[in-house]
């Protein structure tokens, strides 16, 4: 196992345990047998979904199941609903009490719970999937690989080969995977010093010069890049203190939202000059304030740090699963009230993370807290978590709806997976032309996050209602 799946599979505590969430829910239904036989076939493609982890003092190894059962993994669910609680609402308090329970460690680490006969807040009845995977078998965007291949018509990943050279590589790749991450992560598997010796590599002229680095503008100004990142990344200032912020404790909370159309979030995007990752994080800022302010507490001028995952791997081979990603600290301005003002705000905000290596400073942070002891890995990755109020993700689904054994994906969510004491985990998927956002919190510092989610559109049509009531020309 890789030093940085080795982290993320340390990294459980009793407050956050490192499971990727999510659900589907399909029409009509499906039964129990279906979903046996197509996971067995599509699964068994990728080795880790057949093969368990044993830790040693060396690190972590994936080993074969020979006991594998599909049975085991694919189990059935029967939701236990309260006087006057829908099934949705149901759904979501097992996927809660699911995200706290571990997984079998004897097995490999994943599962899948299939509730038969289930109606959601749409009406129509179909089955409702929850689906949990320990992070360290793979990231988001590599999970996404796994789902292509489960649904009707799904392909096997690529067989392996030689990569050829691409003619043009994305600036990550060209400017900063290439130079830095060759140099950098072989070295942290080898040696936890490593990763500092590689830093230096860019700076000083002899090792720049064995690694063709030698003369190059580039270089000087990645090296000043690289060194202002690092100080970044180790002086972040504390989060403004919120409620959302403390002790953590062991029990967890989902909720999810409708779609909000793809088209209309682009559309806003379009006019105010903004990506739709920008409408999108300024309308997370918005709903996080407006729970607050909900709640009676003052929000001017407070600002809270999320950790965004970066995807540092070509998208073709997010079918290898493990993780590639680093983070990239954000911070919230959740203080600004107007949707206008907040949006160009979150637009600076990000422009200004564009070219940082802080997302792989922060991979190459993982890798070494992998090769060490828990107390000592703990000790190291509690400096986000001082520092950080949430973890936020923005995954692209596909574009079509799914199909699953001859039934259609009505919805499709995930939840991201906390460190630490953080309590808010916040997740962005576009899937079938609609845009969800779902809440997983800690109910100690979060007791209901259905008032979170019930922010986001009110939100984004203040948003799009104000861009449209903006002066967008002069007869002059």
């Amino acid at each position: 196992m890789s030093k940085v799946d080795t982290a993320w599979l340390r990294m459980d505590c009793p407050s956050n345990l490192m499971l990727i969430n999510g659900v589907w829910v399909v029409s009509p239904g499906i039964t129990l047998a279906q979903l046996r036989q197509r996971a067995a076939q599509r699964l068994s493609q990728y080795p880790r979904f057949l093969q368990r982890v044993v830790e040693d003092a060396a690190g972590a190894t994936w080993v074969n199941d020979h006991d594998f059962d599909i049975d085991a993994h694919v189990q059935p669910l029967v939701l236990v609903r309260k006087r006057g609680q829908s099934q949705q609402q149901a759904l979501a308090e097992a996927v809660g009490h699911l995200a706290t329970e571990p997984l079998d460690g004897r097995r490999p680490l994943w599962q899948f719970h299939l509730v038969e006969d289930f109606v959601g807040d749409d009406g129509q009845p179909g089955s409702a999937l929850i689906v949990r995977i320990h992070h360290c078998i793979g990231d988001g965007i590599a999970l996404i690989s796994v789902v292509m291949s489960m649904v009707d018509g799904g392909s096997e990943p690529p067989r392996r080969k030689r990569r050829e050279p691409a003619d043009a590589e994305d600036w990550l790749s060209d400017a900063l995977i290439k130079p830095l991450a060759g140099l950098t992560v072989r070295a942290i598997d080898m040696a936890g010093e490593g990763a500092v010796r590689s830093l230096h590599a860019l700076m000083d002229p002899e090792t720049a010069v064995q690694h063709g680095l030698a003369g190059s503008a580039d270089a000087a100004r990645m090296a000043w890049r690289v060194m202002n990142d690092a100080a970044a990344l180790a002086l972040m200032p504390d989060d403004s203190p919120t409620r959302l912020k403390g002790e953590a404790g062991t029990a967890k909370r989902v909720a999810w939202c409708p779609p909000l159309p793809l088209d209309a979030v682009k559309g806003v995007g379009k006019a105010l000059g903004c990506s739709i990752n920008d409408v999108l994080l300024s309308c997370v800022a918005g709903a996080i304030g407006s729970y607050l302010r909900g709640l009676g507490d003052d929000t001017t001028g407070k600002e809270i740090r999320a950790m965004i995952p970066v995807n540092l791997r070509p998208m073709e081979e997010a079918w290898k699963l493990g993780n590639h990603f680093g983070l990239a600290p954000l911070v919230l301005p959740i203080g600004i009230e107007n949707p206008i003002e907040r949006i160009f705000e979150v637009r600076h905000r990000m422009a200004a993370l564009k070219g940082s290596t802080q997302p792989l400073l922060a991979f190459g942070l993982l890798a070494v807290a992998g090769m060490m002891v828990k107390p000592a890995q703990e000790a190291l990755l509690n400096l986000f978590g001082r520092k950080t109020t949430a973890v936020m993700t923005n995954v692209p689904g596909p574009r079509e709806a799914l199909m699953l054994c001859g039934s259609q994906v009505t919805q499709c969510m995930f939840w991201v997976p906390q460190t630490g004491n953080v309590g808010l985990g916040v997740s962005i998927l576009s899937y079938g032309g609609g845009v969800q956002f779902g809440v997983i919190t800690d109910t100690q510092l979060c007791p209901e996050p259905q008032r979170i989610i019930d922010a986001f559109a009110p939100e984004f049509e203040t948003l799009a209602t104000l861009t449209l009531m903006l002066p967008w020309g002069s007869d002059e």
